[in-house]
């Protein structure tokens, strides 16, 4: 007897999934050589991180002197490395006057303020025990800033002397600086050559966006660079004019401390600046000086805000103080101090690179009431 259709058992839905061999193995195949590509990648940046962070501070030292090499190429038609050369011996000059004139007393001051730390802070702890009652102990908090007496002691004579450690440390130094200076050369130098080189391997219409962004760069972070140096070194003279007049320790660190740290370091770098030479001044002999210090400082800002900074800084970048402060902590904490100081003429040059790949469009009407 034959059993009807309905009912003989039916599989409803059912679908048969077969894997291709091949998609899976080059599925597996491509995972590996991503995981490949980024082992190698993370070798490479341990490897040569130091050496990348040294051709980042060259070519930003090259975007800095470049609009002087283009000048001396384009009115006088000197040749770029000749113009980058007159450039470097310039700076070298100056340079090599200032440690002539200053060396021996920056190392000496720097060595007593190293030496003279431990006690600063005791007499801080003690003003805030006395004054607040906090109980703050002096030995603990000198031990978690590493300022004990034989953290000091080592500092101390890392800074003043030691042969072997001055040796080697000026051999690396010296030798980091030679890196440094030679492709910043080379950067200045052949700045033209090597955006050809680059613009070569694009099309046309990638060559147009490429100078585009090439040339917004160069002007925003040299223009940066150069506008911050001029207005440190401003402030570093007249504040170390100042520190003698009120017979201020340690003025020429001090100095230099208030010219880089004010313009280097956005938003909170002019208070920073204004802290230290304040805080030495209450622990000297008149602490009456850091009221000075700080009136100085004042009106000095308001001179620079005013007179120098709008001279000197016609051509730095228009960035945010928030991106600005951002690009500082981030630099930080990736380079350490120095990362800090390119922080902002990096993020300006991101910047404009985005800025040639963005659109912008006009607002509606709500948005533009909103943002009154």
């Amino acid at each position: 007897m034959t059993t009807p259709d309905t009912e003989k058992p039916k599989t409803l839905g059912t679908v048969h999934v077969r894997l291709d061999p091949g998609w899976v193995r080059k599925s597996a195949v491509g995972v590996l050589v991503l995981v490949a590509f980024y082992t190698v990648f993370i070798w490479a940046w341990t490897s040569l991180g130091n050496f990348l962070f040294l051709l980042l501070l060259a070519w930003l030292f090259g975007l800095a002197i470049d609009p002087i090499v283009t000048r001396l190429h384009t009115r006088f038609g000197m040749k770029r490395g000749l113009g980058t050369m007159l450039v470097f011996l310039a700076l070298g000059l100056v340079t090599a006057i200032f440690f002539i004139a200053f060396g021996q007393l920056f190392a000496t001051q720097i060595v007593a303020l190293v030496q003279a730390a431990p006690d600063i802070v005791k007499n801080v702890i003690d003003f805030l025990n006395e004054r607040f009652n906090l109980g703050l102990n002096q030995a603990t908090i000198l031990d978690q800033l590493n300022l004990g007496t034989q953290d000091v002691a080592n500092i101390a004579s890392q800074a003043a002397g030691g042969v072997l450690g001055v040796l080697s440390s000026a051999i690396g130094v010296v030798f980091q600086m030679f890196t440094l200076l030679l492709f910043a050369f080379y950067f200045a130098a052949d700045g033209p050559r090597l955006r050809r080189t680059i613009a070569s391997v694009l099309p046309n219409k990638s060559q147009a966006v490429f100078n585009d962004v090439w040339t917004i760069a160069t002007d925003k972070a040299g223009g940066f660079v150069i506008s911050r140096l001029g207005l440190a070194v401003v402030s570093a003279f007249f504040s170390a004019i100042f520190f003698i007049i009120i017979g201020l320790p340690f003025w020429l660190p001090l100095a230099l401390w208030m010219g880089l740290i004010s313009q280097f370091i956005p938003t909170v770098g002019t208070y920073l600046a204004i802290a230290l030479p304040a805080l030495i001044a209450v622990l000297s002999d008149d602490p009456w000086d850091a009221v000075w210090v700080i009136i100085f400082a004042t009106v000095y800002q308001q001179i620079e805000n005013y007179y120098f900074s709008p001279r000197i800084s016609s051509r730095t970048m228009d960035i945010h103080p928030a991106v600005a402060f951002g690009s500082v902590i981030a630099g930080a904490a990736l380079f350490g101090p120095i990362g800090a100081l390119i922080g902002i003429p990096v993020a300006a040059a991101i910047l404009a690179f985005l800025a040639a790949y963005t659109n912008r469009y006009e607002l509606i009407p709500a948005l533009n009431e909103a943002a009154e």
